[in-house]
């Protein structure tokens, strides 16, 4: 019975494709736009991502997420140095500065200043130069993506020489020099990132009375990240956090205050509805141009049971190839948008939920046909 199910199904040809046609739609659609949606949130702390050496992060209390930055004092990382647990801390710092590009033009950078001694909390590659050249008078290392493009020098004719080892600009009338180009994760803004030591970086931005943004801190071996966060907390008023914390409080922040979360779902649910209008209807009108063959079948002895299995593996087999067709085409396009502005992730746990929506799509179609082959009359196949 199986065979004939599938002769049914692929026998009718144009409504086999455009069952098909409308649930890789709706694959790709479900899964393009939750993939997208996926990477957003993970650019929201990809600066955390870059940032792998550090198990504790320690900031003002009020600060809601990554960017939300609230100066602290720079004495609060020797306090935190001297807390039971605690096998070193050092301050960072994060801003935002313009840039003076040598055509005269501004641009608004992400400026990270390490730890003058240690260096730690730097780029996660090098790409030219060494991490170890910010040691080195007026240096600043630039991420190489805004090294082609925004940093770029644009001369008169309007070609584009990206910046090199040895250009310089200037930080907030502070001369900087390129001693490196690296390679970091993009972020939310897509602004470019500059790193450079803490004290330079405390002298580019604007003078104020609490400049370090936030201490990066390393748990002795077998200490309890979250009891040591705790114990931050109770020690020095400040707040702590894991890193895999500190990026849920992230996203939660972006989930909770920005429309991102509601424009993505009303696309996704979007795509829901298109798989169920185009291949619900398509399959329910395939199941009433093939209704003589099921009645013929009932007549024959064929069980109800025995029909809706056969719809179900109608329903299965249209099911699969549409998700396969639409998952590789949302891949492939991903694939090719991977150098370019869009933020696109595509982790397992989606490619299962896309999965759970086409079979949602199919189940659904499926049991609106289950009702015509259940009512059906064996009689129908006398009948002229």
């Amino acid at each position: 019975m199986n065979y004939v199910a599938l002769k049914m199904l692929i026998g009718n040809r144009a409504k086999y494709l455009g069952i098909i046609v409308g649930l890789t739609f709706a694959s790709l659609l479900i899964t393009q736009q939750s993939a997208i949606f996926m990477g957003l949130m993970t650019r929201t702390f990809g600066f955390l991502s870059d940032t792998s050496i550090p198990d504790v992060w320690v900031m003002d209390p009020k600060v809601q997420y990554i960017d939300d930055l609230k100066p602290l004092k720079e004495t609060e990382s020797l306090r935190i140095r001297g807390i039971k647990g605690v096998a070193w801390a050092v301050p960072l710092y994060k801003g935002l500065l313009k840039a003076r590009l040598p055509n005269g033009a501004f641009q608004t950078c992400i400026v990270v200043g390490l730890d003058d001694e240690t260096l730690i909390g730097g780029p996660p590659a090098m790409l030219q130069g060494k991490l170890s050249n910010l040691r080195h008078s007026d240096a600043i290392i630039v991420d190489g993506v805004a090294a082609k493009g925004r940093l770029a020098n644009v001369t008169r004719d309007g070609k584009r020489v990206p910046l090199k080892i040895g250009d310089t600009m200037e930080l907030n009338d502070h001369r900087a020099v390129v001693t490196g180009i690296c390679e970091v994760s993009r972020t939310f803004q897509s602004q470019p990132v500059i790193y450079t030591t803490f004290s330079r970086s405390v002298a580019y931005a604007p003078p104020e009375r609490k400049l370090m943004s936030f201490v990066m801190v390393k748990a002795k071996p077998g200490q309890d990240l979250q009891e040591l966060c705790q114990r931050i907390r109770r020690t020095t008023g400040l707040a702590a956090y894991t890193k895999n914390d500190f990026k849920m409080l992230t996203v939660r922040y972006y989930l909770k205050y920005t429309g991102i979360p509601i424009n993505f779902g009303i696309t996704v649910c979007l795509g829901f509805i298109v798989g169920i209008a185009i291949a619900g209807q398509t399959f329910y009108n395939f199941t009433l141009d093939n209704i003589r063959y099921f009645g013929t079948l009932k007549a024959m002895g064929a069980s109800n049971r025995l029909l809706l299995r056969m719809i179900l593996l109608q329903a299965s087999l249209v099911g699969s190839i549409g998700y396969g067709i639409g998952v590789g085409v949302a891949s492939a396009l991903g694939t090719l948008s991977g150098k370019t502005e869009l933020s696109f992730y595509l982790p397992w746990q989606l490619l299962v939920f896309s999965a759970t929506a086409v079979m949602l799509i199919c189940a659904i179609s499926a049991v609106v046909s289950m009702r015509t082959v259940l009512k059906l009359e064996p009689a129908i196949v006398f009948q002229n």
